[in-house]
């Protein structure tokens, strides 16, 4: 019978390289993703109507349902109101 004990600090090394192990990379989406994606976006900021996402999270997705305000394809930046604030997205 053996008994196993773990320090406290190898413990949270652990959990963290668990949690690690969790981590999604990022989806490279193809041109034409990228050209339907921008359509929708136009779509909802020209007609101020709602659009669903998911963001990008290397462990969850993240939901949000809202309407776009801002467009700056410079920079590949979206602006959302969300709730009673607005908030740039990349």
């Amino acid at each position: 019978m053996t008994s196993r004990m773990i320090m406290p600090e190898h413990r949270e090394v652990w959990l963290a390289q668990c949690e690690q192990q969790k981590r999604r990379g990022k989806p490279e989406p193809t041109d034409q993703e990228m050209q339907k994606i921008s359509e929708v976006l136009v779509d909802s900021y020209n007609r101020s109507s709602t659009v669903d996402l998911i963001l990008f999270n290397p462990f969850f997705e993240e939901q949000i349902s809202e309407v776009v305000v801002g467009l700056n394809s410079a920079r590949c930046e979206i602006k959302l109101m969300l709730e009673d604030e607005f908030r740039w997205f990349f």
